[in-house]
């Protein structure tokens, strides 16, 4: 590598911060992590978040090396011509590479009354607004979940087990990115806590008042609160910046997560998508990611050739309530098999997946801190700060 080269990463999430690390790591690059927020958010712990069991949320200098500069600000527009990104606040930060990690959040349901009345759970703001909605209602009134993946599973059972009368409308099919015998336990667990699950074709919210919902049947249901867990969306920031983008709004790169727009521009996270090699959203697909494009740069850098990036998945783990869960297996390419752990040891296998994401971060931060600790100090970058509106001293361009 000739000279300083400036990466900046944009979205402190799973992908984003693995991606800081690993870049991190290396002599000659200097790393600026961008996040609207001072705090990491473990969205796989949101759910808790709104039930009390766990904060999720963890201080960058615990999962960020300490030599990646942390600049709080939301980013507003990419700049690719000058390799420049807008901030918020007022200011602007310059880049040789760009890794674009801004992840995803709640998509909007196209329902009236959903955007006014329902909650989502997608994000520290919704998790937090989500909670104080429900100190402020009766433990006894009726509470609705509409969806029925992931997070909409495990909000309603951690509700339910907090004594909460909760309807979970599937709009289809109960966990539909489960195997089906995946699904029996997932079904026992929810009958055990009272959750109303309704299923079907017509078990699909057409309405969302102050006080309740309506299904395309045309019942209506009771609702003190309402959630809203079905879709995500991701920022419109690659199609403000004029970068190619697909139906959804993901920046579209290639299978080495490079913009098919500019080789200075790579993604990591739900906010991208590989056109010939598809993956689910997930945390699983954003620790992978990460370093993905992490390797990339780093081989562009060395004038290497670039690899596609290979992604293995194992299967998704469900929580449901703090004592039980569901752990569904795969194949390696993330399609389900009929194996499955449920029962207690669901609920273990969960935590553990918890915390082992969380100590791999941690785990990155220190090696990337240590090569600030022991490594060359030429073009070394400050140490993390918090700021708005910073710009970096001037970057060479770098192909």
């Amino acid at each position: 590598m000739n000279g300083n080269v400036e990466v900046v990463v944009v979205g402190g999430g799973y992908g984003g911060v693995t991606a800081a690390n690993s870049l991190a790591r290396r002599d000659g690059v200097s790393v600026t992590l961008v996040n609207p927020r001072p705090d990491f958010v473990e969205r796989i712990r949101l759910h808790q978040l709104v039930t009390g069991s766990n904060d999720a949320v963890q201080g960058f200098g615990e999962v960020l090396g300490g030599n990646v500069r942390l600049v709080v600000d939301t980013a507003t527009r990419i700049d690719a011509a000058e390799r420049r990104v807008s901030l918020a606040g007022g200011g602007t930060v310059s880049y040789d590479y760009l890794v674009y990690a801004v992840g995803s959040g709640a998509s909007d349901p196209g329902v009236p009354g959903a955007a006014e009345f329902a909650h989502s759970v997608s994000d520290l703001e919704g998790a937090e607004q989500l909670r104080s909605a429900l100190a402020a209602t009766p433990a006894s009134a009726p509470v609705t979940v509409v969806g029925a993946g992931p997070t909409g599973l495990e909000t309603a059972a951690e509700l339910a087990e907090l004594g909460r009368k909760v309807t979970l409308v599937c709009g289809d099919v109960l966990g539909p990115s489960l195997h089906a015998r995946g699904r029996r336990p997932v079904a026992r667990r929810l009958a055990k806590l009272g959750v109303t699950v309704l299923e079907g074709p017509r078990a699909r919210v057409t309405e969302v008042t102050r006080d309740g919902i309506q299904l395309d049947d045309g019942r209506e249901l009771p609702s003190a609160v309402t959630i809203w867990t079905a879709g995500f969306r991701v920022p419109d920031l690659a199609a403000r910046s004029g970068l190619r983008t697909d139906t959804e709004g993901r920046l579209v790169t290639d299978a080495t997560l490079t913009s098919v727009d500019d080789v200075h521009i790579v993604a990591a996270g739900d906010a991208a998508v590989m056109t010939d090699r598809p993956f689910r959203m997930s945390c699983q697909a954003a620790v992978q990611l990460g370093p993905g494009a992490a390797a990339t740069i780093l081989r562009r850098i060395a004038g290497k050739t670039h690899a596609p990036v290979r992604m293995l998945f194992a299967g998704q783990c469900l929580s449901l309530g703090r004592n039980e869960g569901v752990t569904q297996f795969s194949h390696l390419n993330d399609r389900v098999n009929a194996l499955h752990i449920s029962g207690r040891l669901g609920a273990g296998v969960k935590e553990i997946a918890c915390r082992f994401t969380l100590n791999q971060l941690v785990s990155g931060a220190r090696k990337a801190s240590s090569r600030a600790s022991h490594g060359d100090s030429t073009d070394r970058p400050e140490s993390p700060q918090s700021e708005h509106g910073t710009t970096p001293s001037s970057t060479r361009r770098v192909a």
